[in-house]
């Protein structure tokens, strides 16, 4: 069986300016801090002798390529990513950038969710991405709206309870 996978799909180039600023000091960290600490350690790991039986060695030159990989997406996402730092016009009404609150129509419960790009997700804050099928389901909706998202589990039913904008 081949390595080949399809590509994948395009993500939404955008971001708040609190993630373009959280992806520019990671890209920074890993240019300026861990890289060259990485390379002093290969550099010593090379100095000790053969390179073929020597662990420390095989585990830095993979820890630097897996940097080099990172900084390199990093590199080539900030050019591409716009910043959202307006909000809209309308504030009823959910767009990026929202925290959204949802009350799920089966169960009652209440959640919720802010609506961020695809490089700032985190499940644990309620960050979902935009491309996400909540997200796209619940876009130009205002409060009191009900909405149907086809999610893994099924397609399930919820109430937008309020929208708010600003950072959190």
């Amino acid at each position: 069986m081949g390595r080949w996978r399809p590509p994948a799909e395009k993500s939404t180039a955008l971001v708040t300016p609190a993630g373009h600023a959280r992806l520019k000091a990671e890209l920074d960290d890993l240019w300026r801090v861990r890289r060259p600490e990485v390379v002093r350690a290969l550099a010593a790991a090379a100095a000790e002798g053969d390179r073929s039986e020597n662990a420390e060695y095989t585990y830095r030159k993979k820890q630097l390529g897996e940097i080099d990989r990172r900084v390199r997406y990093l590199s080539k996402r900030l050019e591409t990513l716009r910043v959202v730092d307006t909000v809209p016009s309308d504030r009823e009404a959910v767009f990026f950038g929202a925290a959204v609150d949802v009350e799920d129509a089966a169960s009652g419960e209440l959640s919720r969710y802010r609506i961020v790009g695809p490089d700032e997700t985190d499940a644990k804050l309620g960050w979902i991405s935009i491309d996400s099928p909540l997200a796209r389901a619940m876009l130009k909706k205002r409060v009191d709206d009900e909405f149907e998202a086809q999610l893994p589990g099924g397609l399930r039913r919820f109430f937008i309870v309020g929208v708010e904008y600003g950072e959190p």
